[in-house]
């Protein structure tokens, strides 16, 4: 098997950061959130240029943003935040 790229190492390391913060959520929830997140991964991995390291590195901040966000616990969801 090949070594992978630092950006390679992000893009992995941002997949098992959201997979960790899914397991933190309820059951119904954290199975759609796995469902979206591999989603997206897989369609990006097959429509987004490997040589496009901008479009690349500007997927990885807004993912890390995102994943931020879910990982806080007041946050139930992908979308959602609990008011209260």
């Amino acid at each position: 098997m090949a070594k992978l790229s630092g950006l390679q190492k992000q893009v992995v390391s941002l997949y098992r950061g959201f997979l960790r913060a899914a397991r933190s959520k309820g059951g119904e929830e954290r199975r759609r959130i796995e469902a979206v997140v591999s989603g997206e991964f897989r369609r990006n991995s097959t429509s987004v240029d490997r040589k496009d390291f901008l479009y690349i590195e500007y997927l990885l901040r807004r993912g890390k943003k995102q994943l931020d966000q879910l990982s806080d616990p007041q946050t139930v969801g992908l979308f959602s935040r609990h008011v209260g």
